[in-house]
């Protein structure tokens, strides 16, 4: 096992060996007084070199501070950016969907476990690969603090952190917290139900499934078109389905077979909410915002 994280370490070091920070930079182009097109055929930059970029890029090799990349490290480079962005596509996807389209109130009944899975999934791989292009593109701290790219890339790096904290106690602190408060709440006999302590009883992790229509609560755990507290994928337990019922491609007589377990009781007084389902809606619109403002600097950072 030595050996191989031995031989791992030996050929990371060669395929990202930060000695190829060439310095060619925005930063650069404003301390010289010179274009890009100075030293690049392509006057936005990048790609072929002119006979001044030539000699710019040899002086640095000369100098031991840039060590040309071969086509396999920029393949290898390549393939490690782009599984990167493509985690933290899927992860904010993820983080977009739960927040915009289920609402933090649906999260709130319970993490949902495939957006749950996916997220550390996604938290572990970008960790990964996003150490790995930054020990590539960064040599120093001098170039992490004193040039506009890895100014922007700290940011971001603070940013992803901030989100990481917050995934991490709202999975092994608020998270154990909700389910042990849902699980008190559904193990008490009620005769009457507001709507959020109807919503507790949604069929999930073995509570059962109740829904509201009218006036009364109905238990629809022993139907076999609510298993698992979903119907048709489209409406699950422990909602008020008095408005949608009337969409319905079947009359409420289904409903009315069900066991009525209880009074449905609208415009109740609101119960004062506990401080760590607080925190569960702070850290969730948070994470929105943290969403937004990391889209915004790697715009900011590439555009």
């Amino acid at each position: 096992m030595r050996k191989f994280f031995l031989c791992l370490g030996v050929w990371l070091y060669f395929v990202l060996n930060p000695a190829n920070y060439a310095l060619a930079t925005p930063e650069y182009a404003e301390k010289t007084g010179k274009e890009c097109g100075y030293c690049h055929v392509d006057p936005a930059g990048g790609s072929t070199l002119t006979k001044a970029g030539s000699g710019y890029k040899n002086s640095l090799i000369e100098q031991g501070l840039y060590k040309p990349v071969t086509k396999a490290q920029r393949i290898i480079r390549f393939t490690i950016g782009y599984v990167h962005m493509l985690t933290a596509i899927a992860w904010f996807g993820a983080i977009l969907y739960v927040h915009l389209l289920l609402k933090p109130a649906y999260a709130s009944r319970g993490l949902p476990k495939g957006e749950l899975f996916l997220g550390w999934y996604s938290i572990i791989v970008m960790s990964i690969t996003g150490t790995l292009l930054t020990v590539a593109k960064v040599p120093s701290l001098h170039v992490m603090f004193h040039t506009r790219f890895g100014i922007i890339l700290a940011v971001k790096i603070v940013l992803f952190l901030s989100m990481v904290t917050t995934a991490t106690i709202t999975t092994f602190i608020i998270g154990p917290k909700m389910r042990r408060s849902r699980s008190r709440e559904a193990q008490v006999t009620k005769s009457e139900f507001t709507a959020d302590e109807l919503a507790q009883f949604d069929g999930q992790e073995g509570k059962p499934a109740y829904v509201g229509y009218g006036d009364k609560v109905y238990d629809v755990s022993g139907s076999r078109m609510w298993k698992n507290g979903s119907h048709a994928r489209k409406h699950q337990a422990g909602a008020d389905l008095t408005e949608i019922l009337k969409t319905a491609p079947h009359s409420d007589e289904l409903l009315f077979k069900m066991p009525v377990v209880g009074k449905l009781v609208r415009n109740a007084a609101k119960h004062k909410q506990p401080s760590f389902l607080k925190i569960f809606y702070f850290f969730a619109y948070f994470n929105l915002v943290m969403v937004f403002l990391i889209v915004f600097v790697i715009c900011l950072w590439r555009w």
